[in-house]
């Protein structure tokens, strides 16, 4: 299993404000999540995206305020650690608020094509994983070249973002297609299609922001 643990940073730039604050506020609401006590599951079910709820018109403002909740230690950790490693070259490079705009706007798509595939769900979708899925895109374009380093049980060790994050999407892809072939109710509990979409809204963006700024530098 390969865990990342950082990466070739660029230098200048914008500060990464977002990038860092968003991990701020991510972990302030799971300490606030998990002190809900007998109200968890309910909290989570009142802000969580219900795909069942969304398509029929029901608590919008649960595609944002998911994206800031989380099932467990293990995966919010994940979740920062991505964030903290992939997100900060990105608003370097597009800006302060352009980079806030590109975050929310790739957890968006990556609820959308959740839901999709999920039309009748009525199990709460969380989590950042959708919106760090489109950092993680657009920095496959922006950064193919550089390295992030990683960890082999207890071995460090370098290798190409473009071969690490093509790793990463290959597997979300074969296991979203699994998920599709498997029967109701055997699904993992990942919403392996909002990283899909997420990480493809990345990928556009990248190229985007790409030529943006060539024309800035032009």
């Amino acid at each position: 299993m390969l865990f990342p643990i950082g990466d070739d940073n660029i230098k200048g730039g914008h500060y990464p404000l977002f990038s860092y604050g968003l991990i701020v506020v991510n972990v302030l609401i799971f300490v606030w999540q998990m002190n809900q006590g007998a109200y968890a599951e309910e909290f989570v079910y009142t802000f969580g995206a219900v795909p069942y709820e969304i398509v029929h018109g029901q608590d919008w403002f649960a595609l944002f305020t998911s994206l800031f909740l989380h099932g467990g230690w293990a995966h919010i950790i994940g979740n920062m650690v991505f964030l903290w490693i992939f997100a900060d070259n990105i608003e370097a490079t597009i800006g302060n608020g352009r980079f806030l705009l590109f975050y929310l706007l790739a957890g968006l798509i990556a609820h959308a094509a959740h839901i999709f595939f999920n039309l009748d769900s009525q199990i709460p979708t969380i989590g950042a994983s959708g919106a760090i899925s489109g950092v993680m895109g657009a920095y496959m374009v922006l950064f193919p070249s550089s390295r992030v380093r990683v960890l082999f049980f207890i071995f460090p060790f370098y290798v190409p973002s473009i071969l690490f994050l093509g790793f990463w999407i290959y597997f979300q892809f074969q296991s979203g297609l699994g998920e599709l072939q498997a029967a109701p109710g055997e699904s993992g509990g990942v919403a392996y299609w909002a990283h899909i979409g997420g990480f493809v809204f990345g990928v556009l963006a990248g190229f985007y922001y790409r030529n943006v700024r060539r024309g800035e530098r032009g």
